[in-house]
Protein backbone atom coordinates (compact mmCIF):
# COMPACT_ATOMS: atom_id res chain seq x y z
CA UNK A 1 0.00 0.00 0.00
CA UNK A 2 1.69 3.12 -1.13
CA UNK A 3 1.44 6.08 1.58
CA UNK A 4 -0.56 9.01 0.81
CA UNK A 5 1.15 12.35 0.05
CA UNK A 6 0.44 15.23 2.17
CA UNK A 7 0.67 19.01 1.69
CA UNK A 8 3.92 19.60 3.33
CA UNK A 9 2.93 23.53 4.84
CA UNK A 10 -0.62 21.16 6.22
CA UNK A 11 1.69 18.90 7.70
CA UNK A 12 3.46 21.83 9.70
CA UNK A 13 0.18 23.20 11.10
CA UNK A 14 -0.99 19.85 12.31
CA UNK A 15 1.26 19.28 15.32
CA UNK A 16 0.31 22.29 17.43
CA UNK A 17 2.42 21.52 21.07
CA UNK A 18 3.35 18.21 22.67
CA UNK A 19 1.26 17.59 25.70
CA UNK A 20 3.47 17.36 28.86
CA UNK A 21 1.55 16.23 32.04
CA UNK A 22 2.03 13.86 34.49
CA UNK A 23 -0.49 11.45 32.68
CA UNK A 24 1.45 11.87 29.47
CA UNK A 25 4.88 10.89 31.13
CA UNK A 26 3.69 7.86 32.45
CA UNK A 27 2.12 6.73 29.19
CA UNK A 28 5.93 7.60 27.04
CA UNK A 29 7.68 5.36 30.11
CA UNK A 30 4.91 2.42 29.84
CA UNK A 31 3.92 2.61 26.73
CA UNK A 32 6.81 3.82 24.31
CA UNK A 33 4.09 6.65 23.18
CA UNK A 34 4.25 10.86 22.79
CA UNK A 35 1.68 12.96 23.34
CA UNK A 36 0.37 16.02 21.00
CA UNK A 37 -1.81 18.38 20.80
CA UNK A 38 -2.88 18.62 16.86
CA UNK A 39 -5.51 20.57 14.97
CA UNK A 40 -9.10 19.50 15.31
CA UNK A 41 -9.67 18.27 12.12
CA UNK A 42 -6.19 16.60 11.35
CA UNK A 43 -6.40 12.83 10.68
CA UNK A 44 -4.61 9.71 11.79
CA UNK A 45 -2.43 9.47 8.93
CA UNK A 46 -2.20 13.61 8.67
CA UNK A 47 -0.74 13.49 12.43
CA UNK A 48 1.23 10.10 11.35
CA UNK A 49 3.23 11.93 8.25
CA UNK A 50 3.84 15.25 10.10
CA UNK A 51 5.46 13.74 13.10
CA UNK A 52 7.53 11.76 10.48
CA UNK A 53 8.47 14.66 8.73
CA UNK A 54 8.92 16.93 11.89
CA UNK A 55 11.15 14.44 14.26
CA UNK A 56 12.54 12.40 11.69
CA UNK A 57 10.97 9.23 13.27
CA UNK A 58 9.31 6.19 12.07
CA UNK A 59 5.88 5.75 13.38
CA UNK A 60 4.21 2.97 14.54
CA UNK A 61 0.61 3.59 15.32
CA UNK A 62 -1.68 7.17 16.01
CA UNK A 63 -4.22 6.97 18.59
CA UNK A 64 -6.43 10.17 18.96
CA UNK A 65 -8.21 11.63 22.16
CA UNK A 66 -11.01 14.83 21.05
CA UNK A 67 -10.86 16.86 24.62
CA UNK A 68 -14.12 18.24 25.43
CA UNK A 69 -13.42 21.84 27.11
CA UNK A 70 -14.18 22.52 30.46
CA UNK A 71 -16.76 25.02 32.03
CA UNK A 72 -15.38 27.89 33.81
CA UNK A 73 -16.83 30.58 35.55
CA UNK A 74 -16.34 33.98 36.27
CA UNK A 75 -18.47 35.37 38.93
CA UNK A 76 -22.28 35.42 37.47
CA UNK A 77 -20.16 34.58 33.65
CA UNK A 78 -20.64 31.27 32.81
CA UNK A 79 -17.73 30.35 29.93
CA UNK A 80 -16.06 27.56 28.31
CA UNK A 81 -12.98 26.79 26.64
CA UNK A 82 -12.11 25.25 22.91
CA UNK A 83 -12.75 21.85 22.12
CA UNK A 84 -9.35 20.19 21.43
CA UNK A 85 -7.79 16.98 20.09
CA UNK A 86 -4.92 14.45 21.76
CA UNK A 87 -2.97 12.68 19.49
CA UNK A 88 -1.14 9.39 21.17
CA UNK A 89 1.97 8.66 18.79
CA UNK A 90 3.56 5.18 19.30
CA UNK A 91 6.95 4.85 17.60
CA UNK A 92 8.58 1.87 16.13
CA UNK A 93 11.20 0.18 18.90
CA UNK A 94 14.45 2.12 19.17
CA UNK A 95 12.99 5.44 18.09
CA UNK A 96 12.45 8.35 20.37
CA UNK A 97 11.99 12.50 20.50
CA UNK A 98 14.01 14.88 22.47
CA UNK A 99 11.95 17.46 23.08
CA UNK A 100 15.10 19.10 25.18
CA UNK A 101 17.57 18.78 21.60
CA UNK A 102 17.59 22.43 21.92
CA UNK A 103 19.93 22.35 25.28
Amino acid sequence: MNAPTFNQERLMQVILAPQISEKSTMIADKYEQVAFRVVTNATKPEIKAAVELLFKVEVDSVQVVNVKGKVKRFGKISGRRKDWKKAYVALKPGQEINFAAGE
